[in-house]
C-alpha cells in the first residue's frame, strides 16, 4: 500500500472478503494508483476517510449496514472530497442516475475483469490531470476534460467474445474450489464447451488463469482451468 506523493490513493470498499482482494490487486495493478485501504463496510469506509489521505473510492453500492449511496451523501456531508467509483452488480437504471446527481465519475458493472477497471483508472486519471487547476476558456475546452472520463474506445476483449461472457467466466473459474475443465466451466457458465474453452484459452493468454492437466484413466488428460492466486 506504499506509493509515491503523486499517485491516486484508493480506498477499495467491498463486502466479500475475496471480490475485495481482486478489486485491490487490479488497483495495484495500474500504473500511478496505489491502495489507500481496503474495508468491508460503510462505517470503515468513513472512518478510513477521516484518518487518511484518499482520493477515490471503488465503492460496492451493495454493502451490507449502509448502501451505497448514503456513503456517498454522508462523504459529501462530512466534506470528504474523494472521487467515487460506483460497483455494483444492480443494473437498474434508477440507481445509475442517482449515482450521477451525486457525482459519481464512474459506474461499473460486476463481475468485472481487470481490464474494465484498468480502463476506467486510466481514464480517471486523464481527468485528473486535466481538472489540476487553472482556468477553461472554450466549450470545446470543458467538453475534452469531461472527455476524458470516458474509457479509451479500444475493445478489451477480442473481437468475437463479450466482455460480459468474459467477466462471467472469470469469476466461476476464480471462485470454483478446483479447476475446471472446459465441459464443467461451460455447464457452469451455460455456453457450449469450445466457448468456454475459448474464454479460458483467452485469460491464459492474460496470465489470469493457468492450463492444467487432469489425469482419470488411461486415456489423454483432460486440459483444466484454474485461477492465478494473487
Amino acid at each position: 500500500m506504499n506509493g509515491s506523493e503523486a499517485d491516486i490513493r484508493v480506498l477499495v470498499v467491498e463486502d466479500e472478503p475475496v471480490a475485495a482482494e481482486a478489486h485491490a490487486t487490479y488497483v495495484g495493478r495500474v500504473e500511478g494508483f496505489v491502495v489507500s485501504g481496503v474495508v468491508h463496510t460503510a462505517r470503515d469506509a468513513l472512518q478510513h476517510l477521516g484518518s487518511e489521505p484518499v482520493e477515490l473510492v471503488l465503492l460496492d453500492m451493495g454493502l451490507p449496514d449502509v448502501p451505497g449511496l448514503d456513503v456517498v451523501r454522508a462523504m459529501r456531508a462530512g466534506g470528504h472530497r474523494a472521487d467515487v467509483v460506483a460497483v455494483t452488480s444492480v443494473r437498474d437504471l434508477e440507481m445509475v442516475r442517482a449515482a450521477v446527481s451525486l457525482g459519481v465519475v464512474q459506474y461499473v458493472l460486476k463481475p468485472f475483469v481487470f481490464g474494465t477497471l484498468r480502463d476506467r483508472l486510466l481514464a480517471y486519471r486523464e481527468y485528473r490531470a486535466q481538472v489540476g487547476g487553472g482556468e477553461v476558456d472554450t466549450q470545446a475546452q470543458v467538453d475534452t476534460v469531461f472527455s476524458r472520463l470516458r474509457p479509451p474506445g479500444a475493445p478489451t476483449v477480442p473481437k468475437g467474445m463479450t466482455e460480459e461472457l468474459l467477466a462471467r467466466v472469470s469469476e466461476t473459474v476464480r471462485e470454483a474450489p478446483a479447476a475446471l475443465s472446459a465441459a464443467e466451466l461451460g455447464g457452469a457458465v451455460g455456453v457450449s464447451r469450445v466457448t468456454a474453452r475459448r474464454y479460458a484459452e483467452h485469460l491464459v493468454e492474460a496470465g489470469r488463469v493457468v492450463r492444467g492437466n487432469r489425469y482419470s484413466g488411461g486415456g489423454r488428460p483432460e486440459v483444466t482451468y484454474a485461477w492465478v492466486a494473487g
